[in-house]
């Protein structure tokens, strides 16, 4: 398979987030699948909270042109969110939607996303794993022109499944994560 680039995020900014860890591993299977896995950490990339008045004032935060030309960039996503209230994070939403806006007079709306490729994962030290976040954020990222593969991940009873050194070490969780992966990267070609 050809080295395409797989952004592997977590919709979390907390340095001992359990997704944040998940998005990490992920970045290492891609990169051991034959892909150029990144992770990117949201935390270093600071932004206001999304609002129309201050964009026509102020145009897109320099962060989310950083990321936007990432997103871009990237061939797949590897999307890992939190569950806040059966959804997903505040925070990946604010990001999806910075990374949405047209910044220059020639740019198509919606133009990080179109055509990519994602995986996507939630993980909680609860039973449920955060999987009532991942069909709200399925609907967010397909109609956005995102293709999301079938197979998905939800890590229930996190801490049971996690070394000190932050690595998930349960054989389901590291097979979803191969799957999941080589399932995008079959798209991908």
């Amino acid at each position: 398979m050809s080295n395409k680039t797989i952004l592997c995020l977590a919709g979390s900014a907390r340095k001992e987030s359990l997704n944040k860890q998940l998005a990490k591993q992920a970045a290492g299977v891609a990169q051991a699948l034959g892909a150029e896995g990144q992770f990117i950490d949201l935390a270093d990339y600071t932004m206001p909270l999304y609002h129309g008045d201050e964009e026509a004032e102020l145009g897109l935060p320099e962060h989310a042109k950083t990321l936007k030309a990432m997103f871009t960039a990237a061939e797949g996503l590897f999307i890992v969110s939190p569950e806040y209230n059966s959804t997903f994070s505040p925070l990946l939403k604010n990001t999806i939607d910075w990374v949405s806006r047209s910044h220059t007079e020639n740019e198509i709306a919606l133009s990080a996303y179109q055509g990519k490729i994602a995986g996507i994962a939630a993980v909680s030290p609860g039973r449920l794993g955060g999987i009532r976040g991942l069909p709200p954020l399925t609907v967010l990222l397909s109609n956005i022109g995102v293709t999301v593969v079938p197979h998905q991940i939800a890590v229930g009873s996190a801490y049971e499944k996690i070394n000190e050194q932050g690595e998930f070490t349960d054989e389901a969780t590291l097979a979803g994560l191969e799957k999941t992966i080589k399932s995008m990267m079959s798209l991908m070609d």
